[in-house]
This record gives structure tokens, sequence and C-alpha cells, in this order.
């Protein structure tokens, strides 16, 4: 049996092999007249088909398997990924709010145009390091699980 954490870093590699045979292949699609390309890309696309079958295979067990795990009382595994990554977009939100209200503005003259915030920066500070140490929290929980899970056939 194979670990879902296994099976995660198993279609990472598979994930790169395809782009990488995709792009091996595309770079011997064309050859000039009388010549031939360094390979052949009627084998590369042979390899690729055997990397996507594997591949599909592989994703269909780990949703799965995220499906079917439980993570609390209230989530299977599924759900807590979606709010880690929910949790990680609202916090990249927030981080760029805060970074776009906390830029300097230089003014040369009394004339120029003064831009001001309605925004408190340090409250949104606050809002990015809660945000960033929930994410963290329900991360390292779902790593933890995924060495601990069996992948569903």
């Amino acid at each position: 049996m194979m670990k879902l954490a296994e099976a995660l870093i198993e279609r990472a590699d598979l994930q790169k092999r395809a782009e990488h045979l995709k792009r091996r292949m595309l770079t011997n699609a064309k050859v000039q007249e009388d010549e031939r390309p360094a390979e052949d890309p009627k084998e590369l696309a042979k390899e690729l088909l055997l990397v996507m079958k594997r591949l599909t295979t592989l994703v269909k067990q780990i949703s799965r398997t995220n499906h079917e795990t439980p993570f609390n009382k209230e989530w299977s595994l599924g759900d807590a990924l979606i709010e880690r990554d929910m949790t990680g977009k609202e916090r990249e939100m927030y981080s760029e709010l805060a970074a776009e209200a906390s830029l300097k503005q230089d003014r040369y003259s009394r004339t120029e145009i003064k831009y001001v915030t309605p925004f408190n920066v340090r409250d949104l500070q606050k809002k990015v390091d809660e945000l960033s140490k929930r994410y963290r929290e329900v991360d390292t929980s779902i790593q933890e699980l995924n060495w601990r899970t069996e992948l569903k056939e």
C-alpha cells in the first residue's frame, strides 16, 4: 500500500514528466526536409500516453482518498484542503491590500493630489498574521494526515 503523501509526490513527478515529454515532442514535431528529428516523436507520444494513464489513475485515487478520509468531526480531508486554499487566497488578498495601503506618496508641492487610505494598515497586517497562522495550522495537520493515510484503490 502507498501512503497518500507518497502518491502526491509521485503525482507531482508525473506532472513534470508529462510536461517535459510534451516539450520534447514539440521540439521534434518539425524538421527540415530530408532530416531526422533528434528524438522519435512517436516514441515520445507512447511514453506520454503511459505517463498520462498512470497520472489519471493516481489523481482518481487521491481524489477518492481526500473525499473519504475524515480530517476532523466536521470535515473530510478534501474539505480541509479547500479550507486551507481559501484561507491562503484570503491571506494573499489582505496582504496585497496592506502593501498597497502602506505605500508612501512623495509630493513635491502642495498642488499635487494627496492620497489617503481608508484602511488601518496595522489591522490589515494583524488579519494577515491571523490568516497565516490558520493556514499553517491546517496545512500542518493535512501534511501529517497525508503521511498516516493509505491511498484508496
